[in-house]
């Protein structure tokens, strides 16, 4: 993953400290149920260069989601974006995971980027059928519009939004600048719009783009996608800091938590979201299962 990628010499001239919540997120919080359920896991399991690190040695590659879905309960499918697949596809996937799993999939490049969400019907129907063949191990999908869709394609965006079953929940990802630009961190009509509907927002936190950890919630659930860095001394600062926030929010009310590991070199991701469940599990109460790293070095 490439967004907010910068030169690894500047890291360390960046504030990572996370923005205050804004007042919102406590009335919005206050509606979940607590208990906090968490879903953690990596945005991908096709990893030849996880065989013998997360997969036993000699593993074959169609059986890497059996395994890794031994170590987390959820992926961010981010495969989708690129390639609708088939029914029967997403059947054999189903039927390589325990019942607790879920897939998080990602609207496709045809909807979003292609048809930048108008006149997408047909699209849409095809990817939503699809979808549902994951059954009850379909997890929110969520929705990237196209980097260049500003805040004049509000309208546009609350359409395709309003447009979509209830029944299937669904979190939005925002990557041009203008919706952050607001002096309230996040553009409040949008804002509105989400809370009203129940549709939650991505917070992404890279290092080059600091606008993207807004931290609003529009409903009791948060859905983080966390860049790091090859595993640099910031990664684990950074983590801690999500840590200390998390349990704020599981303290106020936080109903479900997603939390998606990135790298920009896919390598490292296992070592970073052991350390971020070790952390919960030593601060938070939790009792998240760990992932086992086979061979593994010092983190530090």
């Amino acid at each position: 993953m490439d967004f907010g990628k910068i030169e690894e010499k500047e890291l360390n001239q960046i504030d990572f400290k996370l923005p205050p919540d804004p007042p919102e997120n406590k009335e919005v919080l206050k509606k979940g149920k607590g208990k906090t359920k968490f879903y953690i896991g990596c945005a991908k399991w096709g990893r030849k260069d996880w065989i013998g690190k997360l997969y036993p040695k000699g593993t074959k590659e169609k059986d890497f989601l059996h395994y890794y879905a031994t170590q987390f309960n959820s992926i961010e499918f981010n495969g989708f974006f690129y390639n609708i697949h088939s029914r029967e596809q997403v059947e054999k996937w189903v039927a390589a995971v325990p019942k607790n799993f879920i897939f998080c999939p990602k609207f496709t490049q045809s909807i979003t980027h292609l048809r930048r969400l108008k006149n997408a019907k047909n699209e849409v129907d095809a990817f939503l059928d699809v979808v549902s063949a994951f059954g009850n191990h379909l997890g929110p999908i969520f929705l990237m519009p196209h980097p260049q869709m500003g805040v004049k394609h509000l309208a546009t965006i609350e359409e395709f939004i309003g447009d979509m079953p209830k029944d299937i929940g669904m979190f939005l990802e925002l990557r041009h600048q203008e919706w952050y630009s607001d002096k309230h961190g996040y553009n409040p009509e949008l804002y509105s719009f989400l809370r009203t509907n129940k549709r939650g927002t991505i917070i992404t936190d890279s290092a080059g783009r600091r606008d993207c950890v807004h931290m609003h919630l529009s409903i009791p659930e948060c859905f983080i996608r966390f860049v790091g860095n090859g595993l640099h001394p910031t990664d684990y600062t950074r983590i801690d800091g999500w840590v200390r926030r998390i349990k704020k929010w599981m303290d106020e009310g936080l109903q479900t938590c997603y939390f998606f590991m990135h790298q920009h070199e896919e390598l490292h991701s296992p070592e970073l979201i052991k350390y971020f469940i070790e952390q919960m599990n030593a601060h938070c109460g939790t009792k998240i299962p760990l992932p086992v790293i086979q061979n593994e070095g010092s983190l530090f």
